[in-house]
């Protein structure tokens, strides 16, 4: 039997459902159609009438944590605890290098630029949206870093861009952001068999009167020998 979306739950209760969603599978319908999350929403009704609502959004190739609410109220309040500044978002990935020390912070604003040739991805430049992110290094392995990364905005591709632009050393699998220079041209790129080695690793947002959610995915199989380096 094929799996659901409901065999993907992590958490669920009266109010909001987090599953682990896996790398491939977009939140939105493509405009060239296909699957994705929004196409089988009904699998996560789970006896309610209406369907529930994603409360953010992950890359078609990133995996892990994906968050909704359940209800109206619930969906106002987490809009609000978004908006907030209180969810907390871990991210694991591995990039393509050596970090610059064990920790810190890439305050780099982020704009969208689109061209003919490469399409539109997330550029840095001044004037473009705030965009801040913690980073501490787990391990490294020939030439390469395992990176938690801490975003305390919530900006499209801001962890694939940070690491690239702020660490110098774009995430293993990423074939948008893994050119020196914003401005190169597309050529012939060799991706890894693993595909894009960035999880949401983790997320948790204060529900008071409620306990809070605080909800950790299973680091994917795809992560190979990085797994042994997990705490």
């Amino acid at each position: 039997m094929a799996m659901t979306l409901e065999d993907l739950i992590l958490f669920v209760d009266g109010e909001a459902i987090v599953i682990d969603k896996p790398a491939g599978l977009p939140v939105d319908q493509p405009r060239a159609g296909g699957d994705s999350i929004e196409a089988r929403i009904g699998e996560l009704t789970l006896g309610f009438a209406r369907p529930p609502v994603a409360m953010h959004r992950l890359d078609r190739d990133t995996s892990g944590c994906l968050l909704f609410a359940r209800n109206h109220k619930s969906r106002a309040r987490y809009q609000q605890a978004f908006e907030g500044g209180l969810v907390s978002k871990s991210y694991l990935a591995v990039v393509d290098g050596e970090t610059p020390g064990e920790e810190g912070v890439i305050d780099l604003p982020v704009a969208k630029r689109s061209s003919a040739a490469r399409g539109w991805r997330m550029v840095v430049e001044d004037g473009g949206k705030q965009a801040v992110t913690r980073w501490r290094r787990i391990g490294a392995l020939d030439g390469q870093s395992l990176v938690e990364f801490l975003p305390s905005t919530g900006r499209t591709h801001q962890i694939r861009v940070h690491a690239a632009r702020g660490l110098g050393a774009a995430i293993v699998g990423d074939p948008v952001y893994c050119r020196a220079d914003d401005d190169d041209e597309p050529g012939d790129m060799v991706l890894p068999d693993s595909g894009l080695l960035l999880h949401a690793w983790r997320i948790a947002m204060p529900r008071e009167p409620k306990e809070p959610i605080d909800v950790t995915a299973p680091v994917p199989e795809r992560f190979g020998r990085w797994l042994d380096l997990l705490p």
